[in-house]
């Protein structure tokens, strides 16, 4: 599956959140993450800007555990970040681990993250906050289908195309001083 993202960075999270309630968009992830993500030794996924993860989320609209494994790999990089996502729900985290370990992969880096996301014009408008030992700054990630339908839902939450991003979180990271030591430019 491909995936189209694009992020705007240094949010007001409450204004952000205000505004999505008031145009009746719908909450359909709230949720506490840890992100497991693997590479080879020589961290030949993350440079290329893709990765292994696996992600165990505390889901709070439902109230239970899932987790996810999923490999992602940059197809371009333009307005949106095109990436090819392979996902699946797996039932047990620890085989999930195992598995990327006896193909040869190490756990890289685990990374904690609240993500709040709501659904509208038939877009996904994700609210994340990471640990801030990761990464200081809230952002949104925006999956959507076309620019126009991007520069809609950007003029609705009262931000235009010059306040996105396709970076990744470790090129903003690496681009403010802030990464600690360029696990890859993959996130």
């Amino acid at each position: 599956m491909k995936e189209l993202e694009t992020r705007v960075v240094d949010i007001d999270v409450e204004k952000v959140r205000e505004t999505l309630i008031n145009l009746g968009a719908k909450k359909v992830k709230e949720e506490y993450q840890i992100n497991n993500i693997y590479d080879f030794e020589d961290n030949r996924l993350l440079n290329a800007k893709g990765y292994a993860r696996i992600r165990i989320t505390d889901d709070r609209l439902n109230n239970k555990e899932v987790v996810y494994m999923t490999t992602k790999k940059m197809l371009s990089q333009g307005t949106f970040k095109v990436m090819e996502e392979n996902e699946t729900i797996v039932e047990d985290k620890e085989a999930a681990a195992k598995i990327y370990i006896s193909l040869g992969l190490v756990l890289k880096e685990s990374i904690k993250k609240y993500r709040e996301s709501y659904k509208i014009m038939d877009s996904l408008v994700e609210i994340d906050i990471n640990d801030k030992s990761f990464c200081p700054f809230p952002y949104l990630e925006i999956e959507t289908t076309s620019e126009e339908k991007l520069k809609e839902i950007l003029e609705l939450l009262g931000y235009s195309i010059e306040d996105t991003t396709s970076k990744t979180i470790y090129e903003l990271l690496e681009e403010r001083g802030l990464a600690k030591n360029n696990k890859g430019k993959g996130l």
